[in-house]
């Protein structure tokens, strides 16, 4: 439409009056869509044309006095639209330009047409905008800068004003007929198309799609019909549309919740925080929906803005201080946010023992993040004295007994660790965590036999639970021998394939949620290190393979760690082809793991290999220093090499001169 009409313009029919004011009215509802490339070249052309037009037209002015007036009038429009495509395509200078030539200030508003007040205070309101984004050429002069503040201020205050006049021109003004007309047939033309073609209609398929569908227009309709003033008059209008607004949101989180589209959740519960000014329903809403997202940092910081609608509730900081000792691994926010549960005294009632158990977390984070020994000590006695305060304010609580035992374990007082062990499996008989502990615990005293049979009775009441089912083939390979490990390993990928539809986004997600958070170390490094080659592993992949996997990473990584214990397994067995095949499975999926690189080393060191061997651990511990399995073959590796078993020899013979070899 626009490129007819530039070209009806520049044939010499654009000369009426009448058709340029539809030509500029035409621009003016195409520059909502000046964001497209194509779009904004168009518009862009036309406006040149009308420039360039008016330019020629200078001459036509000195014969014709009625157009002196008309003439300009039209060629700053076309500029306030040539400067507001200049703002949409980042070019500030040109826009500011664009303006300087026009004089806003110099445009007159008594008697103007009602789009051209809505160009006006649009070009303030652009105008204002630029000037916050081109730098000041002496940005270290105050006086300059709060000439510019005050400048960016003015033109913003311009832009409201005008935008108030424009509002009641609009309700005094019905608008124009043909401007109605233009655009109704094309929304005409676009429903008909869509009505014959009914394939490209959506069709709610089942119940539950059409009652989502019915609510995300029920949704928009609360948003546009929404009353946001504070005045005392509009408070009952306001409370009702709040009132049915919140409705909406609760169906469509029940809707949105059960399909496991925290996502989607998460993005409509956004558009409510326009009704959310001092509303905790609607803020916690979606802090819980970005939890359930992933989206861990945001939901902190509108955990936060609970905290201050709802200053009492220890619920709160309980589930902040959740988000920032799992993969935030923000243990300083953690132990913030722990204290003010703790704080809270007797109001927190039954929490407080959950504050001390959340602090308890974060001390022993903290130790485990630990350099020095002496802080290690510290930390831990700090964890442990949490734990069992937490234990004596809640002793039916199954999780204060079961982490006071885990930190007595990571102390090394196992038999201690194995009597709280088994008071929180007294507690809870049926907690997979406790049980895994147990087994572990046993078999650190050598009783790998018992430590089996704890492990099959987990997994026969959580048959899909990996961590158990790793455990499993470790002591397998002990007790029964490693052909035994090798079928529970080839049963773990049955499991996997079977767990994981990898067709289906919403079951990997859920799936993902369930098993996040018991498989993957919260430790500082780890985490860092995980993070370092899942990038590096998807650089590798995308030079390797234009391919991506599917869906979440966790998959994936369980994926791979089933390949890496077959590998151990075999290499346990001496075969090293068959190590290396499931070892390049593994690097595969993530080629710059620190436990495939560590893995890789094993082989190599199989093969006698020693150089090789060593390069693979060098890079493993490049990615991950912190990893002991590495550091101690790395250090096997070297003492096998001639010029360090020369120097030991050397110092043996200077160590024991004048003895009998």
């Amino acid at each position: 439409v626009c490129i007819f009409l530039c070209k009806m313009h520049v044939s010499g029919m654009g000369k009426n009056a009448r058709c340029r004011e539809i030509i500029l009215r035409t621009l003016c509802h195409a520059q909502d869509a000046a964001k497209d490339v194509n779009v904004s070249t168009t518009v862009k052309h036309v406006c040149q044309c009308l420039l360039i037009v008016n330019n020629n037209g200078k001459a036509v002015q000195k014969n014709a006095k009625t157009h002196s007036v008309k003439m300009p009038e039209y060629m700053q429009e076309a500029s306030l639209i040539m400067a507001k495509l200049c703002y949409v395509e980042c070019d500030y200078r040109e826009a500011l330009n664009q303006y300087s030539r026009v004089n806003l200030d110099e445009m007159q508003l008594v008697g103007a047409p009602v789009y051209r007040l809505s160009m006006i205070a649009e070009a303030y309101a652009t105008k204002g905008l630029c000037l916050e984004k081109v730098p000041m050429a002496s940005p270290s002069l105050s006086s300059r800068n709060a000439d510019r503040d005050q400048e960016i201020i003015t033109c913003y205050e311009k832009s409201g004003d005008i935008a108030l006049l424009y509002l009641q021109e609009v309700e005094k003004n019905p608008g124009s007929l043909l401007h109605v007309t233009v655009f109704m047939m094309s929304w005409m033309e676009k429903f008909m198309t869509a009505f014959l073609f009914l394939s490209s209609l959506f069709c709610p398929q089942e119940n539950t799609e059409e009652a989502l569908l019915l609510l995300l227009i029920s949704e928009s309709m609360a948003n546009r019909d929404a009353v946001l003033s504070r005045i005392p008059e509009h408070n009952n209008d306001r409370i009702i549309s709040l009132q049915s607004a919140s409705l909406v949101y609760d169906l469509l989180t029940i809707a949105l919740g059960r399909r496991g589209q925290y996502e989607m959740l998460s993005e409509c519960l956004e558009r409510a925080m326009k009704f959310a000014f001092e509303e905790f329903h609607l803020w916690f809403q979606l802090a819980l929906s970005l939890m359930a997202a992933g989206k861990s940092a945001r939901a902190v910081k509108v955990l936060k803005e609970c905290m201050r609608l709802k200053p009492d509730d220890p619920t709160i900081p309980l589930l902040a201080v959740k988000l920032c000792i799992g993969n935030l691994h923000w243990l300083e926010e953690g132990e913030r946010f722990a204290k003010i549960v703790i704080d809270m005294g007797e109001k927190a009632a039954e929490f407080r023992a959950k504050g001390y158990l959340a602090i308890g977390l974060v001390y022993s984070l903290r130790a485990t993040d630990a350099s020095l020994r002496g802080m290690q000590e510290e930390y831990q006695k700090k964890a442990l004295s949490a734990f069992q305060r937490a234990q004596s304010l809640s002793p039916t609580d199954h999780l204060a007994v079961f982490y006071l035992a885990l930190q007595l374990a990571v102390s090394r007082q196992i038999p201690e660790a194995l009597g709280y062990v088994r008071q929180a499996l007294q507690l809870q008989g049926d907690d997979v965590h406790s049980l895994h502990l147990l087994a572990l615990l046993l078999s650190a005293q050598k009783h790998y036999h018992d430590a089996l049979n704890i492990i099959e009775m987990a997994l026969s009441e959580y048959p899909e639970n990996f961590i158990l089912l790793f455990t499993k083939v470790k002591l397998e390979t002990l007790c029964r021998g490693p052909e035994e490990a090798l079928l529970s390993c080839k049963r773990m990928l049955q499991i996997w394939k079977s767990c994981y539809n990898l067709t289906n986004p919403r079951y990997i997600h859920t799936h993902t949620h369930t098993h996040t958070h018991s498989s993957c170390s919260v430790h500082a490094t780890s985490i860092a290190a995980s993070r370092v080659e899942q990038a590096l592993s998807e650089v590798a992949s995308s030079l390797q393979s234009s391919a991506p996997k599917q869906g979440p990473l966790h998959p994936w990584m369980t994926l791979a760690q089933i390949w890496l214990h077959a590998a151990e397994v075999y290499i346990g067995m001496g075969k090293a082809a068959e190590a290396t095949a499931c070892t390049q499975e593994a690097a595969n999926l993530f080629p710059m793991s620190h436990n495939v690189l560590f893995m890789k080393g094993q082989v190599a060191e199989l093969r006698g290999n020693v150089d090789e061997a060593k390069r693979w651990y060098e890079e493993a511990l490049s990615i991950s220093p912190t990893h002991v399995k590495t550091m101690q073959r790395l250090v096997s590796t070297l003492l096998l090499s001639p010029a360090v078993c020369v120097l030991i020899v050397s110092r043996n013979v200077m160590s024991y001169k004048g003895a009998p070899l």
